[in-house]
């Protein structure tokens, strides 16, 4: 049984836990077909448990003809016969809820697949039809219709616009095979509503609503110009005020609509928002009537640098607390560069760039990466509110930029002419063990390529070694469940370049984002990201050995006089008082 969690009627068990993010056809494959499945998640649960997180969110393992990744839903209340059964999922909850792990599954509302018996009756209905007001049709632009309705962009590069035999045109923020749903029509609204309670009949403890900021859309005709404004990054808020489908005051209205349902559920359940608004605007959708929590891609794009994280770390919480809410905290997912890549490259690198160029222009520093990705973990792990981990994270996995072009995936690929390589080398299958045909994923080839040595990287392969990435986060997770409880927030007086705050009235967390040693002040030591260093008189640094394994509650060595904290390191401290930032 995980410890990590109290009881599953806890209300607020959401405030300060730990979640962990399953890509599911890169987790776990239990039949060989290469792809990840339900069985294969359920047979490593006790990972999970043991890693110490409190829940687990699962992407989208419904129905698809995967134009993108599972986002493309044929039935949202099935399951994909290459992820499973709902009989499958069934188990899956019953053996997560034994090990004391809650379930959160993806709810997709912005758009279905184009394979989705609603949009087939809209294709074979005419103009005007009820099957169409499902969706977002509307005449062509300039002489005989020729010309999208409006000059939107589609995420994934090219119009948001598609037309079909008829003329008329159909909208799609992402890709073709991802036609919008019209949430104003009250059809489209019950199916989710009905969609919401099968999910949570059958025992999942909530959701993350996918693009939770689009449902919305100003169709007023004529349709509005953005002036590009929509093509932002996947993560990127949305630039400009009124913007015809991102962030509209309107999506509120569906997601108070939601919170009275999921509020009639017990044992609790929770939302989270994938938001991609403004600082200002996000706290909005985690109102006491609305959605438990919003993603903070603001930490997940912050530049290595002391004041850009204390700035953001201050924002998030000032904005969540002032709705009575806590910020969720992330360093990756399955949309993003994975962090210690992000981290080992210089800093405004062109992503896209990097990974045309198959990592090699620039070159990254893959030990500087390693070494900051494990000191973010601890400066995020330590700061109040709900962490978010992407799987493989405590692998301490890299980007895989040099896929071979074959094997791409992503629809990025295809839609902007093979110049975006996309996401696909963030979702490249998880190593199990040191060696196999697949390390562990399965008893056969994986969807997406393994590089060489990346088992290396597996569980098997760090589970008791000293100083790997996996028993940090797992002493990391141990610790901090026994701080966890109180809200409270307060800055230390650091040196330059370094962060220094006391969670709640015992957890000290130190992190060294410059690039020279600081000084540690006295306290007692309970974890480190690296090794620490001590200053002789010659003034040369010396590195000592960091801890090594779990630390006992209230327990952990006194910190000798002169150690130093190295650059890229972070240390958790038990409190001893001292004096405010």
């Amino acid at each position: 049984m995980n410890t990590s969690t109290t009881t599953r009627n806890d209300v607020d068990w959401w405030r300060e836990s730990v979640v962990y993010q399953v890509y599911v056809p890169s987790f776990a494959d239990s039949d060989g077909d290469g792809i990840g499945d339900l069985p294969g998640i359920t047979g490593r649960l006790e990972h999970l448990a043991g890693l110490g997180v409190d829940a687990v969110w699962l992407t989208p393992f419904y129905p698809s003809p995967w134009a993108d990744g599972g986002y493309d839903v044929v039935d949202h209340r099935a399951v994909d016969p290459r992820h499973g059964t709902l009989d499958d999922a069934r188990a899956l909850l019953d053996r997560a809820h034994h090990l004391g792990l809650r379930v959160i599954v993806d709810l997709v509302p912005n758009h279905c697949s184009d394979q989705h018996p609603w949009f087939r009756e809209a294709l074979d209905s005419p103009p005007g039809s009820r099957a169409r007001d499902r969706f977002v049709f509307r005449d062509g632009a300039g002489r005989d219709g020729g010309d999208p309705p409006a000059d939107w962009q589609s995420k994934f590069g090219g119009a948001a616009w598609t037309r079909v035999a008829d003329g008329q045109w159909y909208m799609h923020i992402f890709a073709a095979e991802q036609p919008d749903l019209n949430w104003d029509n009250a059809e489209v609204a019950e199916d989710f509503e009905e969609t919401i309670r099968f999910w949570l009949d059958l025992g999942v403890d909530g959701f993350r609503i996918d693009v939770a900021h689009g449902l919305r859309k100003d169709l007023t005709w004529p349709l509005r110009d953005t002036n590009g404004e929509d093509s932002a990054p996947l993560d990127a808020p949305p630039e400009g005020r009124d913007h015809p489908f991102w962030d509209r005051d309107e999506v509120h209205e569906v997601h108070r609509s939601w919170r009275k349902i999921i509020d009639q559920y017990d044992p609790p359940r929770i939302t989270v928002a994938e938001a991609g608004v403004s600082a200002a605007r996000l706290p909005l959708y985690t109102r006491p009537d609305e959605l438990h929590q919003a993603f903070n891609f603001f930490h997940l794009r912050c530049p290595w640098d002391a004041a850009a994280f204390r700035e953001v770390i201050d924002t998030s919480l000032a904005g969540a607390r002032s709705v009575g809410s806590l910020p969720t905290w992330v360093l990756s997912n399955h949309d993003v560069v994975r962090h210690r890549s992000r981290y080992a490259l210089p800093e405004r690198t062109d992503l896209a760039a990097w990974l045309a160029a198959d990592g090699l222009d620039p070159r990254p520093d893959d030990a500087r990466g390693g070494r900051r990705a494990r000191a973010a973990a601890l400066l995020t792990l330590a700061l109040p509110g709900t962490t978010y981990l992407y799987q493989g994270e405590e692998l301490g996995l890299p980007e895989v930029p040099d896929l071979p072009r074959h094997a791409l995936r992503d629809p990025m690929w295809e839609r902007t002419g093979h110049r975006v390589k996309g996401r696909d080398g963030c979702r490249v299958p998880l190593p199990w063990t040191c060696s196999g045909p697949s390390h562990g994923f399965g008893p056969g080839a994986a969807w997406l390529p393994q590089p060489d040595g990346w088992g290396a990287h597996s569980v098997e392969a760090q589970t008791g070694t000293a100083g790997s990435f996996l028993e940090l986060y797992r002493a990391a997770l141990a610790v901090r469940r026994t701080y966890r409880g109180d809200e409270g927030f307060s800055w230390l007086a650091g040196n330059e370049g370094e962060l220094a705050f006391r969670k709640g009235a015992g957890l000290v967390c130190r992190v060294n984002l410059s690039d020279r040693p600081v000084p540690l002040t006295a306290g007692r030591l309970l974890l480190a990201s690296g090794p620490l260093g001590d200053a002789p008189a010659a003034g040369a640094t010396r590195t000592t050995e960091a801890p090594r394994s779990r630390v006992a509650p209230g327990h952990g060595r006194p910190l000798s006089r002169g150690e130093l904290l190295p650059a890229d390191t972070a240390v958790w401290l038990a409190d001893e008082g001292p004096a405010r930032a």
